[in-house]
Protein backbone atom coordinates (compact mmCIF):
# COMPACT_ATOMS: atom_id res chain seq x y z
CA UNK A 1 0.00 0.00 0.00
CA UNK A 2 1.33 3.50 -0.83
CA UNK A 3 2.10 5.68 2.14
CA UNK A 4 -0.26 8.50 3.06
CA UNK A 5 1.35 11.88 3.64
CA UNK A 6 0.17 14.97 5.53
CA UNK A 7 1.97 18.30 5.19
CA UNK A 8 1.46 20.73 8.08
CA UNK A 9 2.24 24.44 7.84
CA UNK A 10 1.52 27.39 10.17
CA UNK A 11 -0.73 29.63 8.09
CA UNK A 12 -1.69 30.19 4.47
CA UNK A 13 -2.69 33.74 3.59
CA UNK A 14 -2.04 36.12 0.66
CA UNK A 15 0.45 38.01 2.88
CA UNK A 16 2.42 34.84 3.69
CA UNK A 17 4.69 34.56 0.65
CA UNK A 18 8.14 34.01 2.14
CA UNK A 19 10.66 31.21 2.11
CA UNK A 20 8.57 28.82 4.18
CA UNK A 21 5.74 29.03 1.64
CA UNK A 22 8.22 28.25 -1.16
CA UNK A 23 9.19 25.09 0.73
CA UNK A 24 5.53 24.05 1.01
CA UNK A 25 5.01 24.61 -2.68
CA UNK A 26 8.11 22.65 -3.68
CA UNK A 27 7.21 19.71 -1.43
CA UNK A 28 3.71 19.58 -2.95
CA UNK A 29 5.26 19.54 -6.42
CA UNK A 30 6.88 16.20 -5.63
CA UNK A 31 4.80 14.55 -2.88
CA UNK A 32 1.08 13.80 -2.96
CA UNK A 33 0.23 15.09 0.50
CA UNK A 34 -2.90 16.40 2.18
CA UNK A 35 -2.29 19.94 3.42
CA UNK A 36 -3.11 21.27 6.89
CA UNK A 37 -2.70 24.73 8.42
CA UNK A 38 -3.89 26.81 11.37
CA UNK A 39 -5.77 29.03 8.92
CA UNK A 40 -6.29 28.96 5.15
CA UNK A 41 -7.23 31.94 3.00
CA UNK A 42 -5.35 30.75 -0.08
CA UNK A 43 -7.66 28.00 -1.33
CA UNK A 44 -10.26 30.71 -2.05
CA UNK A 45 -7.72 32.96 -3.78
CA UNK A 46 -8.00 32.53 -7.60
CA UNK A 47 -4.42 33.76 -8.03
CA UNK A 48 -2.96 31.13 -5.69
CA UNK A 49 -1.55 27.75 -6.70
CA UNK A 50 -3.65 26.39 -3.80
CA UNK A 51 -6.93 27.64 -5.31
CA UNK A 52 -9.80 25.20 -4.65
CA UNK A 53 -7.49 22.74 -2.87
CA UNK A 54 -8.92 20.99 0.19
CA UNK A 55 -6.95 22.21 3.22
CA UNK A 56 -7.55 21.18 6.82
CA UNK A 57 -7.71 24.05 9.31
CA UNK A 58 -8.31 24.72 13.02
CA UNK A 59 -10.81 26.72 15.08
CA UNK A 60 -8.67 29.83 14.49
CA UNK A 61 -10.02 29.91 10.93
CA UNK A 62 -13.23 31.49 12.27
CA UNK A 63 -11.68 34.00 14.68
CA UNK A 64 -12.03 37.74 13.99
CA UNK A 65 -9.27 39.21 11.80
CA UNK A 66 -7.60 35.82 11.41
CA UNK A 67 -6.99 36.61 7.73
CA UNK A 68 -4.68 39.47 8.78
CA UNK A 69 -2.58 37.04 10.84
CA UNK A 70 -3.07 34.68 13.76
CA UNK A 71 -0.01 35.95 15.64
CA UNK A 72 -2.42 38.11 17.65
CA UNK A 73 -3.73 34.83 19.11
CA UNK A 74 -0.25 33.64 20.04
CA UNK A 75 -1.16 31.87 23.32
CA UNK A 76 -3.74 29.78 21.45
CA UNK A 77 -1.50 28.60 18.61
CA UNK A 78 -0.15 25.47 20.36
CA UNK A 79 -3.66 24.39 21.42
CA UNK A 80 -4.99 24.94 17.91
CA UNK A 81 -2.18 22.94 16.29
CA UNK A 82 -2.83 20.03 18.65
CA UNK A 83 -6.46 19.82 17.47
CA UNK A 84 -5.48 18.55 14.02
CA UNK A 85 -6.37 14.85 13.78
CA UNK A 86 -3.66 13.27 11.62
CA UNK A 87 -4.03 9.64 12.70
CA UNK A 88 -4.89 8.36 9.21
CA UNK A 89 -1.45 9.27 7.81
CA UNK A 90 1.77 7.26 7.70
CA UNK A 91 4.14 10.21 7.34
CA UNK A 92 3.78 13.72 8.78
CA UNK A 93 5.84 16.41 7.07
CA UNK A 94 5.87 19.77 8.84
CA UNK A 95 7.11 23.13 7.61
CA UNK A 96 7.62 25.00 10.85
CA UNK A 97 8.74 28.41 12.05
CA UNK A 98 6.37 28.48 15.03
CA UNK A 99 4.04 25.63 16.03
CA UNK A 100 3.63 23.28 13.03
CA UNK A 101 6.14 20.82 14.48
CA UNK A 102 3.81 20.43 17.49
CA UNK A 103 1.13 18.46 15.64
CA UNK A 104 0.22 15.33 17.59
CA UNK A 105 1.46 12.04 16.15
CA UNK A 106 1.30 8.37 17.09
CA UNK A 107 4.26 6.02 17.71
CA UNK A 108 3.71 4.37 14.31
CA UNK A 109 3.93 7.62 12.35
CA UNK A 110 7.10 9.18 10.94
CA UNK A 111 7.40 12.94 11.54
CA UNK A 112 9.99 14.94 9.60
CA UNK A 113 10.14 18.67 10.34
CA UNK A 114 11.65 21.22 7.97
CA UNK A 115 12.47 23.93 10.51
CA UNK A 116 12.86 27.45 9.14
CA UNK A 117 13.56 28.76 12.63
CA UNK A 118 12.77 27.97 16.25
CA UNK A 119 9.89 30.23 17.28
CA UNK A 120 11.52 33.66 17.11
CA UNK A 121 9.21 35.57 19.44
CA UNK A 122 9.71 32.92 22.11
CA UNK A 123 13.51 32.85 21.78
CA UNK A 124 15.71 35.30 19.85
CA UNK A 125 13.21 38.14 19.51
CA UNK A 126 11.60 37.94 22.96
CA UNK A 127 12.87 41.30 24.16
CA UNK A 128 12.23 43.02 20.81
CA UNK A 129 8.67 41.66 20.94
CA UNK A 130 8.18 42.98 24.49
CA UNK A 131 9.67 46.37 23.69
CA UNK A 132 7.51 46.94 20.61
CA UNK A 133 4.27 45.42 21.86
CA UNK A 134 1.62 47.41 23.69
CA UNK A 135 1.45 44.40 26.02
CA UNK A 136 5.15 44.58 26.89
CA UNK A 137 5.02 46.89 29.91
CA UNK A 138 3.23 47.20 33.23
CA UNK A 139 0.99 44.42 34.52
CA UNK A 140 0.21 43.32 30.96
CA UNK A 141 3.96 43.02 30.40
CA UNK A 142 4.33 40.53 33.24
CA UNK A 143 1.41 38.48 31.90
CA UNK A 144 3.02 38.52 28.45
CA UNK A 145 6.37 37.40 29.92
CA UNK A 146 4.66 34.51 31.68
CA UNK A 147 2.87 33.45 28.49
CA UNK A 148 6.14 33.53 26.55
CA UNK A 149 7.74 31.45 29.32
CA UNK A 150 4.96 28.88 28.92
CA UNK A 151 5.34 29.01 25.15
CA UNK A 152 9.05 28.21 25.39
CA UNK A 153 8.30 25.19 27.56
CA UNK A 154 5.73 23.92 25.05
CA UNK A 155 8.13 24.60 22.19
CA UNK A 156 10.84 22.39 23.72
CA UNK A 157 8.32 19.70 24.64
CA UNK A 158 6.83 19.61 21.15
CA UNK A 159 10.30 19.19 19.60
CA UNK A 160 10.21 15.67 21.05
CA UNK A 161 7.33 14.84 18.71
CA UNK A 162 9.67 15.14 15.72
CA UNK A 163 11.67 12.12 14.54
CA UNK A 164 14.01 14.03 12.21
CA UNK A 165 14.76 17.72 11.86
CA UNK A 166 15.84 19.48 8.69
CA UNK A 167 17.28 23.02 9.01
CA UNK A 168 17.32 25.65 6.27
CA UNK A 169 20.94 26.61 7.09
CA UNK A 170 23.85 25.76 9.36
CA UNK A 171 22.88 28.87 11.36
CA UNK A 172 19.38 27.46 11.98
CA UNK A 173 20.81 24.03 12.79
CA UNK A 174 22.88 25.61 15.56
CA UNK A 175 19.78 27.38 16.89
CA UNK A 176 17.81 24.10 16.83
CA UNK A 177 20.57 22.49 18.90
CA UNK A 178 20.64 25.42 21.31
CA UNK A 179 16.86 25.45 21.84
CA UNK A 180 15.97 21.76 21.55
CA UNK A 181 19.28 19.85 21.82
CA UNK A 182 18.43 18.08 18.55
CA UNK A 183 20.65 17.46 15.52
CA UNK A 184 19.35 18.72 12.17
CA UNK A 185 20.19 17.88 8.57
CA UNK A 186 20.88 21.06 6.57
CA UNK A 187 19.00 21.35 3.26
CA UNK A 188 18.88 24.85 1.85
CA UNK A 189 15.39 26.06 0.88
CA UNK A 190 14.34 26.37 -2.77
CA UNK A 191 14.81 29.76 -4.38
CA UNK A 192 12.72 30.42 -7.47
CA UNK A 193 15.44 31.38 -9.92
CA UNK A 194 13.31 31.04 -13.05
CA UNK A 195 12.40 34.31 -14.67
CA UNK A 196 14.98 36.37 -12.79
CA UNK A 197 16.54 38.76 -15.33
CA UNK A 198 20.29 39.05 -15.80
CA UNK A 199 21.88 42.40 -16.66
CA UNK A 200 25.65 42.56 -16.98
CA UNK A 201 25.61 46.36 -17.10
CA UNK A 202 24.50 47.84 -13.80
CA UNK A 203 23.00 51.25 -13.09
CA UNK A 204 24.22 53.76 -10.53
CA UNK A 205 22.04 52.93 -7.54
CA UNK A 206 21.99 50.58 -4.55
CA UNK A 207 18.92 48.57 -3.63
CA UNK A 208 17.18 47.08 -0.61
CA UNK A 209 14.04 44.92 -0.93
CA UNK A 210 12.58 44.03 2.43
CA UNK A 211 9.61 44.09 4.74
CA UNK A 212 9.86 47.32 6.71
CA UNK A 213 9.99 45.86 10.21
CA UNK A 214 12.51 46.65 12.93
CA UNK A 215 14.69 43.52 12.84
CA UNK A 216 15.34 43.98 9.10
CA UNK A 217 17.42 47.06 10.02
CA UNK A 218 16.27 49.09 6.99
CA UNK A 219 16.49 52.30 9.03
CA UNK A 220 20.19 51.55 9.63
CA UNK A 221 20.74 51.28 5.87
CA UNK A 222 18.90 54.55 5.26
CA UNK A 223 20.98 56.39 7.87
CA UNK A 224 24.21 55.02 6.42
CA UNK A 225 23.26 56.14 2.91
CA UNK A 226 22.32 59.56 4.25
CA UNK A 227 25.99 59.83 5.22
CA UNK A 228 27.28 58.30 1.99
CA UNK A 229 25.01 60.45 -0.19
CA UNK A 230 24.84 57.58 -2.70
CA UNK A 231 21.57 56.80 -4.52
CA UNK A 232 19.53 54.14 -2.71
CA UNK A 233 16.17 52.63 -3.66
CA UNK A 234 14.03 51.02 -0.95
CA UNK A 235 11.29 48.60 -2.04
CA UNK A 236 8.87 47.15 0.49
CA UNK A 237 6.21 48.05 2.97
CA UNK A 238 5.51 47.51 6.65
CA UNK A 239 4.94 49.20 10.01
CA UNK A 240 8.20 51.18 9.80
CA UNK A 241 7.30 52.86 6.50
CA UNK A 242 6.59 56.31 7.99
CA UNK A 243 9.71 56.19 10.15
CA UNK A 244 11.90 55.32 7.17
CA UNK A 245 10.32 58.01 4.99
CA UNK A 246 11.04 60.59 7.68
CA UNK A 247 14.70 59.51 7.88
CA UNK A 248 15.45 59.47 4.16
CA UNK A 249 17.34 62.30 2.47
CA UNK A 250 16.89 63.31 -1.16
CA UNK A 251 19.33 60.64 -2.42
CA UNK A 252 16.99 57.89 -1.19
CA UNK A 253 13.78 56.79 -2.94
CA UNK A 254 11.16 54.91 -0.92
CA UNK A 255 9.01 53.10 -3.50
CA UNK A 256 6.84 50.93 -1.22
CA UNK A 257 5.22 47.83 -2.67
CA UNK A 258 5.86 47.01 -6.33
CA UNK A 259 4.82 44.07 -8.57
CA UNK A 260 7.29 41.18 -8.70
CA UNK A 261 8.32 41.77 -12.32
CA UNK A 262 9.23 45.38 -11.52
CA UNK A 263 11.15 44.36 -8.39
CA UNK A 264 13.14 41.84 -10.43
CA UNK A 265 14.20 44.50 -12.94
CA UNK A 266 15.39 46.76 -10.14
CA UNK A 267 17.28 43.82 -8.61
CA UNK A 268 19.03 43.03 -11.89
CA UNK A 269 19.88 46.69 -12.57
CA UNK A 270 21.26 47.65 -9.15
CA UNK A 271 24.95 48.26 -8.57
CA UNK A 272 24.63 46.19 -5.38
CA UNK A 273 21.96 44.74 -3.13
CA UNK A 274 22.26 45.91 0.49
CA UNK A 275 21.04 43.87 3.47
CA UNK A 276 21.57 44.51 7.18
CA UNK A 277 19.43 41.87 8.92
CA UNK A 278 20.60 38.61 10.48
CA UNK A 279 18.56 36.03 8.57
CA UNK A 280 18.28 32.30 9.08
CA UNK A 281 18.80 31.90 5.33
CA UNK A 282 18.00 35.05 3.34
CA UNK A 283 16.28 34.29 0.03
CA UNK A 284 16.54 37.88 -1.22
CA UNK A 285 20.34 37.64 -1.07
CA UNK A 286 20.28 34.60 -3.36
CA UNK A 287 17.77 36.21 -5.73
CA UNK A 288 20.02 39.25 -6.11
CA UNK A 289 23.02 37.06 -6.91
CA UNK A 290 20.91 35.12 -9.44
CA UNK A 291 20.43 38.46 -11.20
CA UNK A 292 24.21 38.87 -11.33
CA UNK A 293 24.05 41.57 -8.68
CA UNK A 294 26.66 41.53 -5.88
CA UNK A 295 25.59 41.81 -2.26
CA UNK A 296 26.65 44.03 0.65
CA UNK A 297 25.41 42.10 3.68
CA UNK A 298 25.68 41.89 7.44
CA UNK A 299 28.13 39.04 7.98
CA UNK A 300 26.03 36.80 10.21
CA UNK A 301 23.42 34.06 9.95
CA UNK A 302 22.59 32.50 6.60
CA UNK A 303 24.42 35.19 4.62
CA UNK A 304 27.72 33.54 5.58
CA UNK A 305 26.52 30.43 3.71
CA UNK A 306 25.13 32.11 0.57
CA UNK A 307 27.52 35.01 -0.08
CA UNK A 308 31.28 34.90 -0.76
CA UNK A 309 33.27 37.93 0.37
CA UNK A 310 35.47 39.12 -2.48
CA UNK A 311 38.23 40.12 -0.07
CA UNK A 312 38.82 36.44 0.76
CA UNK A 313 37.54 34.88 -2.49
CA UNK A 314 39.17 37.14 -5.08
CA UNK A 315 38.11 35.13 -8.14
CA UNK A 316 34.76 33.88 -6.87
CA UNK A 317 33.49 36.72 -4.69
CA UNK A 318 29.79 37.58 -4.85
CA UNK A 319 29.66 40.33 -2.21
CA UNK A 320 31.16 42.05 0.80
CA UNK A 321 30.33 41.61 4.50
CA UNK A 322 30.21 44.11 7.32
CA UNK A 323 30.70 42.54 10.73
CA UNK A 324 28.66 44.75 13.09
CA UNK A 325 25.20 46.26 12.65
CA UNK A 326 26.24 49.90 12.76
CA UNK A 327 26.03 52.78 10.31
CA UNK A 328 29.81 53.22 10.41
CA UNK A 329 30.43 49.56 9.52
CA UNK A 330 27.99 49.71 6.60
CA UNK A 331 29.47 52.98 5.34
CA UNK A 332 32.91 51.37 5.36
CA UNK A 333 31.58 48.28 3.55
CA UNK A 334 30.01 50.37 0.77
CA UNK A 335 33.26 52.29 0.32
CA UNK A 336 35.18 48.98 0.18
CA UNK A 337 32.67 47.65 -2.34
CA UNK A 338 33.35 50.57 -4.64
CA UNK A 339 37.07 49.78 -4.51
CA UNK A 340 36.40 46.15 -5.54
CA UNK A 341 33.36 46.58 -7.79
CA UNK A 342 35.24 45.99 -11.06
CA UNK A 343 36.41 42.58 -9.78
CA UNK A 344 32.91 41.10 -9.50
CA UNK A 345 31.94 38.67 -12.26
CA UNK A 346 28.17 38.85 -12.89
CA UNK A 347 28.15 35.49 -14.71
CA UNK A 348 29.84 33.72 -11.81
CA UNK A 349 27.59 35.49 -9.30
CA UNK A 350 24.57 34.13 -11.18
CA UNK A 351 26.09 30.65 -11.40
CA UNK A 352 26.82 30.65 -7.66
CA UNK A 353 23.08 31.10 -6.95
CA UNK A 354 22.07 27.96 -8.87
CA UNK A 355 23.11 25.70 -5.98
CA UNK A 356 20.01 26.98 -4.15
CA UNK A 357 17.53 26.10 -6.91
CA UNK A 358 14.26 24.25 -6.46
CA UNK A 359 15.67 21.22 -8.27
CA UNK A 360 18.61 20.94 -5.86
CA UNK A 361 16.24 21.28 -2.90
CA UNK A 362 13.90 18.59 -4.22
CA UNK A 363 16.71 16.10 -4.82
CA UNK A 364 18.14 16.54 -1.32
CA UNK A 365 14.78 16.63 0.45
CA UNK A 366 13.45 13.50 -1.26
CA UNK A 367 16.73 11.67 -0.68
CA UNK A 368 16.63 12.50 3.02
CA UNK A 369 12.95 11.49 3.23
CA UNK A 370 13.72 8.11 1.65
CA UNK A 371 16.60 7.49 4.07
CA UNK A 372 14.39 8.34 7.05
CA UNK A 373 11.70 5.97 5.79
CA UNK A 374 14.25 3.19 5.35
CA UNK A 375 15.50 3.68 8.90
CA UNK A 376 11.95 3.67 10.18
CA UNK A 377 11.09 0.53 8.23
CA UNK A 378 14.14 -1.35 9.49
CA UNK A 379 13.36 -0.26 13.07
CA UNK A 380 9.74 -1.42 12.80
CA UNK A 381 10.83 -4.74 11.25
CA UNK A 382 13.31 -5.31 14.07
CA UNK A 383 10.79 -4.41 16.77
Amino acid sequence: MPLKYALVHEWLTPKATGGSELVVREILNHIDADLYSLIDFESTNPESYLYERQIGTTFLQHFPLARQGVQKYLPLLPLAMEQLDLREYDVILSSSHAVAKGALTTPDQLHICYCHSPMRYAWDLTFDYLRQSKLGSGLAGWVTRYLLHQLRQWDVLSANRVDYFIANSQHTARRIWRCYRREAKVIYPPVNLEGLPFFRQKEDFYLIVSRLVSYKQVSLIVKAFNQLQRPLIVIGTGPEMNKIRSLANANIQILGWLPDDVVKKYMASAKAFVYAACEDFGIALVEAQACGTPVIAYGAGGALETVRDIRTCTDTGTGIFFRVQTEAALVEAVEKFEVYQDFFNPEYTREHATQFSGQVFAERYLDFLNKCQEKRHSWKSWS
